[in-house]
């Protein structure tokens, strides 16, 4: 599995749900790549697709209103970065079942969401603990 605690921010909600994020993301990751037959995968790759379409919605918004109740300066940049996301996520939705899950394309997505949850998490929302952080030392 993926999750580092240093990915933590503090915030509990948010925490578990981004180690969530990377447990899904890992299964799915491993499911795709292990032996066995293409088709007996799909399941696993249908199930996930699903669960991150709602789970990151979801998610977005606590992350989303947590910045708004504590005055998070990058809060509009880091909607539009939510916003995107979840369309690529539709995107790749839709590439499914236009073109059918071929295994280049559930590979490439898998790589997609675990490259972005890193950077998301290890990166972007690292701001997010920072600046909760300083508030309460501000407000000792």
């Amino acid at each position: 599995m993926m999750w580092k605690e240093k990915y933590k921010i503090g915030v509990a909600k948010i925490d578990e749900q981004h180690e969530e994020l990377f447990r899904r993301v890992s299964d799915f990751i491993r499911s795709v790549q292990a032996k066995g037959q293409w088709e007996e995968k799909l399941g696993k790759v249908k199930e996930t697709l699903n669960f991150m379409k709602d789970y990151v919605v979801t998610h977005f918004r606590d992350e989303e209103i947590y910045q708004q109740k504590i005055g998070f300066p990058g809060y509009k940049k880091h909607k539009e970065i939510h916003d995107n996301f979840k369309a690529e996520v539709g995107d790749y939705a839709q590439k499914f079942q236009q073109e059918g899950y071929s295994e280049e394309l559930v590979q490439e997505f898998g790589g997609k969401l675990m490259a972005w949850l890193i950077y998301h998490v290890a990166g972007i929302d690292q701001k997010i603990g920072a600046y909760a952080a300083g508030k309460e030392i501000e407000g000792q």
